[in-house]
């Protein structure tokens, strides 16, 4: 499940993205050895992410970066992004608070 951190630390280097998201219920996250990682679900079927977005940039556009920027780690599965929340300004998120 390393490619799970790489696609975490991919997305929050995109621009727009302030930081990942658990989602309402915390349920967008992977479970590796002795710890949760917030904000990417990956399996065998799909990649999601959740993000928290900036106004910096057209959401659209931020959501499609992101997509892009974790392709090659998703291979044929399908990258869904969902924007969890929208802040103004481009600070940056501490995840799991």
């Amino acid at each position: 499940m390393g490619e799970a951190r790489l696609i975490a630390e991919r997305a929050r280097g995109c621009p727009g993205v302030a930081g990942l998201s658990g989602g309402p219920f915390g349920t967008v996250a992977t479970y590796l050895p002795g710890e949760r990682l917030t904000g990417v679900s990956v399996d065998e079927r799909e990649v999601e992410i959740a993000i928290v977005a900036t106004l910096a940039r057209p959401l659209p556009e931020t959501a499609e970066g992101v997509r892009r920027a974790v392709a090659d780690l998703a291979g044929d599965r399908p990258v869904n992004v969902r924007i969890d929340d929208i802040i103004d300004g481009a600070i940056d998120i501490v995840e799991g608070s």
